[in-house]
């Protein structure tokens, strides 16, 4: 049986990337087979002579599969995600548009298997449709899912093999490496803030976003071909698109009246915000979706003295409800939102302790020797170095009696992040780092083992 990678691409960019790293591979002794659920892509991908299957093909006649037979007893978690994402309350169709998408992969997987082929299925992490689709359908066939996703060190990644949960690290035997010392060093001397590539241009405030003459160009390609070509693809909402980042460019500048600085001499507790409605909080960790909730319970419960201080994450800024948002600073005399300017580890240097449902900060915050609460599904949670909360009514009783871990310990951990990750930086098409990338890829593969998850 011929070993075979189905790359899964829902944007040119993806299906660029992946169809760099494929000279490689087949070099490695394995064919390449790309489903672009993108169709411009999938149709320049065939121009050149790769096999691409292009799923909005596929769905268009036949029956529909019941969710049922992938063991998804409750479809509405999971197009939950699309309806934070895109902000559309269509059930009915996403739940049409999931089915579709179930139908389209396993006529890829029929194809594949009647052709004789051993297939995995490499992806990356996400919670739209398309994504799931294949992973669902892979897992009904017995076929290895791989999601990519970056680590907590630039230009590493953690592979999870056959699951949404956030990666497993396993306990090392080994020593305290001076290549991860040193790594660590620089992060702390730099205090530089981790943008993996393919999100570099996500870190800017929403205006500058609207006014980049690159974004008109391609809001303009997008429009032809959607509407004269009649492309279908993923990212498809255009119009919620624009509007939304004309909303975060308003609530930005409404919300630039309450921005402060990090209380002076006043012992705070800090809540970083995660990026609404990004799959960490819609699928590994859906009862923190609403934030502001969550922010307003923590004010409430927080020891009195203490400030509760919270910042936007860079890559959104303006996307908290300006109203909602200084409705709390109304109501809650010890809430402090920061400017998002002020860098995230000078804030993790002074805090007293860190909440956080399992943004990347948590991490960070150990580096500072801070106690940290973990609410959600992250991948220092079973590391024994924060304070896993399983309910949210615990936390209250739990914020006394976090304790901070001890540098020994903090090193040990992240050697063994360091180790469970794989150099390569995702949809970066420079020769190095394809050619690293498709090195871990291919190493991954080979042992068929992965950074694991709960299932």
């Amino acid at each position: 049986m011929k070993d075979t990678i189905v790359f899964v691409s829902l944007a040119g960019n993806q299906s660029s990337f992946f169809a760099a790293l494929e000279p490689l591979v087949r070099k490695a002794g394995r064919d390449v087979v790309h489903v672009c659920f993108h169709e411009g892509s999938a149709k320049e991908l065939g121009k050149a002579g790769h096999r691409v299957f292009n799923p909005f093909e596929l769905s268009r006649n036949g029956e529909l599969p019941a969710f049922e037979a992938y063991d998804i007893a409750n479809p509405a978690l999971l197009i939950g995600h699309e309806k934070a994402a895109y902000e559309i309350s269509d059930t009915e169709g996403l739940l049409l548009k999931f089915r579709r998408h179930l139908a389209a992969m396993e006529k890829v997987f029929d194809t594949l298997v009647a052709e004789g082929r051993n297939i995995v299925v490499v992806q990356e992490l996400g919670g739209f449709t398309s994504v799931l689709a294949a992973y669902f359908v892979a897992r009904r066939h017995a076929v290895p899912n791989y999601f990519i996703e970056p680590s907590f060190f630039k230009g590493r990644f953690f592979l999870t093999r056959d699951s949404f949960s956030a990666p497993r690290i396993p306990r090392g035997t080994g020593g305290f490496s001076e290549e991860v010392r040193s790594v660590l060093g620089r992060i702390r001397e730099s205090q530089t803030v981790v943008i993996p590539v393919k999100d570099r241009l996500h870190y800017r405030g929403a205006f500058h976003k609207l006014t980049d003459p690159k974004n008109w160009r391609r809001l303009f390609e997008k429009l032809v071909e959607k509407h004269l070509l009649k492309h279908q693809e993923e990212f498809q909402h255009i119009g919620g698109h624009v509007r939304r980042h004309v909303r975060m460019s308003m609530n930005a500048a409404k919300l630039r009246k309450f921005y402060a600085e990090i209380p002076a001499g006043s012992p705070f507790i800090y809540y970083p915000l995660h990026v609404p409605a990004d799959f960490a909080l819609t699928i590994r960790s859906p009862e923190y979706l609403d934030q502001l909730s969550l922010i307003d319970f923590l004010c409430r419960v927080a020891p009195i003295g203490r400030k509760v201080v919270v910042k936007e994450h860079p890559a959104l800024i303006g996307a908290l409800p300006a109203g909602r948002m200084s409705g709390l600073l109304r109501r809650h005399d010890n809430l402090v939102l920061l400017s998002p300017a002020i860098n995230n580890h000078s804030v993790l240097r002074q805090a007293e302790a860190v909440v956080t449902v399992n943004s990347k900060a948590g991490a960070e915050a150990l580096l500072y020797r801070r106690p940290v609460l973990a609410l959600g599904d992250s991948f220092y949670r079973d590391s024994g170095l924060v304070t896993a909360i399983d309910a949210l009514r615990d936390l209250p009783a739990r914020l006394s009696d976090a304790v901070p871990p001890s540098e020994e310990e903090v090193n040990r951990f992240l050697q063994d992040v360091w180790s469970a990750s794989v150099p390569g930086e995702l949809y970066d098409v420079q020769e190095r780092n394809v050619a690293e990338f498709a090195g871990s890829l291919l190493g991954v593969l080979r042992a068929g083992q992965g950074s694991g998850g709960a299932g």
